[in-house]
């Protein structure tokens, strides 16, 4: 078991998105002009602010979990046998929070025994 990021990156990465979403919404330029005069207007910016900053927090997090990228893929979920092998492809999955879409990387494991796939990341 191990994580795919390192504490050191996985800051990086917030303090970019933070910093950037920041800009957007309160630019340190004095010469730039603030947007939006109304509360909703200011309500609207900061819903963008969380939009992209969240979905960063969680990706991140869920990169730091020690059941992020597992070693060896265990035994089968479906018959209970210890004869699987890792199958070489990994992917991108997409889950829809209601903060937005999260990328994370799972991992595909197969069976010899019964045949039948799985996924053994940790959710």
């Amino acid at each position: 078991m191990a994580a795919t990021t390192t504490r050191k990156e996985a800051l990086e990465r917030i303090g970019k998105i933070f910093h950037d979403a920041l800009e957007r919404m309160i630019p340190a330029d004095e010469n730039q002009r603030l947007q939006g005069n109304t509360f909703r207007d200011f309500e609207l910016q900061t819903q963008a602010f969380k939009a992209a900053l969240i979905p960063v927090l969680l990706e991140e997090r869920a990169r730091l979990t020690d059941s992020a990228e597992l070693k060896e893929a265990g035994s089968c979920p479906h018959c209970g046998s210890q004869q699987t092998r890792w199958i070489a492809a990994t992917d991108q999955k997409e889950i829809r929070g209601p903060d937005g879409v999260i990328v994370l990387t799972k991992q595909h494991a197969r069976c010899r025994s019964c045949d039948r796939s799985f996924s053994p990341s940790g959710s």
